[in-house]
């Protein structure tokens, strides 16, 4: 039975915890049963309910009986579409909690920007904060829906590898404010190129300007100050990167400064007093793998392998190049692919090779197809680079050929699971 956006609010008003995963059913929650290509929750509904689910949104009816649950059974809502239902559902709960709300979207960046602008503002108010990924036209839902009467800011991190995903994502967020850390070549293949990178960023900034929000916008960004001026209803707070500095932090790489400083603008503008932002900053550790310093017994490791794309990519690299090497002797870049670059992708790897060929005393590990692509596309591999097909392959060599007393970057997309090869190191 169907049933309306207001009906499903009180009944989640009544059981205010929400599961789409039924490996972590809590007692008393609401299960959505999603689908997709490979799977479909529908067929766990009976699995929910017997962990202890109050509730389940379903919408496949067939599915459930193939399944040996009664459709009829009175704790089992059916709806059209459960993707659909969540999404207005989480709005419903946005605009009844009446909190502002900060989005913060980008090519790199956003989830560090996240953090540090989530423990900057935490000095006045109720934060929550996007955990972990959920960035999508999932996550962004079940972070809205996380979020209590007791919250007083809500920080939503959205991610994007096509246009019109963010133009969803604003539209069930209804975000007050917005970042956008940059503007890179990232998901070029889902985006159709770079400048449909910049467009389909920007519905961020359309939103906003459509609604009567704020963005804040690094003024030494031209990309993104030009966006801003395009929309001519959009109320911009232009700040510059040296709001960084001065303030001490534990993330690696001189890029992280763009990061400090749009969260020391975003708390000056809701009067968090500097002293106050200055330890939410320097209390920060970064985990997760993303600008992570490792001290081994052998090796500096920096780990910035959550994520990769050309803009952080090179950023990364010349930040290891360019750093002291202190107590090491060497320097050593494991480098893996960069994906989603579509078209696009050879040339972007081929630049990257180009950086750090013109450094033949930098060891240099590539792993992955699309650089032993590039490489294959050259006359010669340079003398300082070794390819490894796989993480497989690269921890296969790194236990065979140790790396001791080096200043590490292993630095790739999250696909190639570069991670796997840290205990190595």
């Amino acid at each position: 039975m169907a049933t309306s956006t207001s009906d499903l609010y009180e009944l989640f008003r009544a059981h205010p915890r929400v599961s789409t995963d039924t490996r972590c059913i809590e007692p008393g929650s609401i299960f959505f049963a999603l689908h997709g290509a490979n799977f479909d929750g529908n067929r766990f509904v009976g699995e929910a309910l017997e962990k202890g689910a109050a509730a389940a949104i379903a919408d496949r009816a067939e599915a459930l009986a193939a399944a040996g649950v009664d459709p009829d059974d009175d704790r089992i809502v059916l709806v059209d579409d459960t993707l659909g239902v969540l999404q207005a559902l989480a709005r419903t709960h946005r605009r009844a909690l009446g909190i502002p709300v900060l989005a913060i979207s980008g090519s790199s960046g956003k989830t560090t920007t996240k953090e540090l602008v989530s423990r900057v503002l935490a000095a006045r108010f109720e934060v929550y904060a996007t955990r972990g990924n959920l960035n999508n036209h999932i996550g962004v839902p079940l972070t809205l829906l996380s979020m209590t009467r007791a919250t007083t800011f809500g920080i939503v991190e959205m991610g994007a590898s096509a246009c019109g995903e963010l133009r969803l994502l604003t539209s069930i967020a209804e975000p007050d404010y917005g970042v956008l850390t940059n503007i890179g070549r990232a998901h070029l293949e889902g985006f159709g190129g770079p400048e449909g990178v910049r467009r389909g960023k920007g519905e961020v900034f359309d939103y906003l300007a459509a609604h009567g929000g704020t963005a804040f916008v690094r003024e030494e960004d031209a990309t993104l100050c030009a966006m801003a001026a395009e929309r001519p209803g959009l109320k911009a707070e232009y700040y510059p990167t040296s709001l960084a500095n001065g303030i001490e932090s534990r993330l690696e790489g001189d890029y992280n400064r763009y990061n400090i400083a749009a969260a020391v603008a975003v708390g000056r503008h809701f009067g968090i007093p500097d002293e106050a932002i200055r330890r939410a900053v320097a209390g920060y550790v970064p985990d997760n793998y993303r600008s992570q310093r490792i001290e081994t017994s052998r090796n500096t490791v920096i780990a910035d392998c959550y994520n990769a794309n050309p803009l952080s990519m090179r950023a990364a690299v010349e930040h290891l190049l360019g750093e002291p090497l202190g107590a090491r002797s060497r320097r050593v870049l494991i480098l893996g692919d960069m994906l989603e670059l579509g078209d696009w992708s050879c040339r972007e790897h081929a630049e990257i090779i180009g950086l750090v060929a013109g450094h033949p005393d930098v060891e240099t590990v590539l792993v992955g197809r699309e650089f032993a692509r590039a490489c294959a596309a050259q006359s010669a591999t340079p003398r300082n680079i070794t390819l490894c097909a796989s993480c497989d392959e690269l921890t296969a060599r790194l236990a065979e050929h140790p790396i001791e007393g080096a200043l590490i970057l292993v630095k790739g997309s999250r696909g190639i699971g570069l991670e796997k090869a840290l205990d190595k190191l």
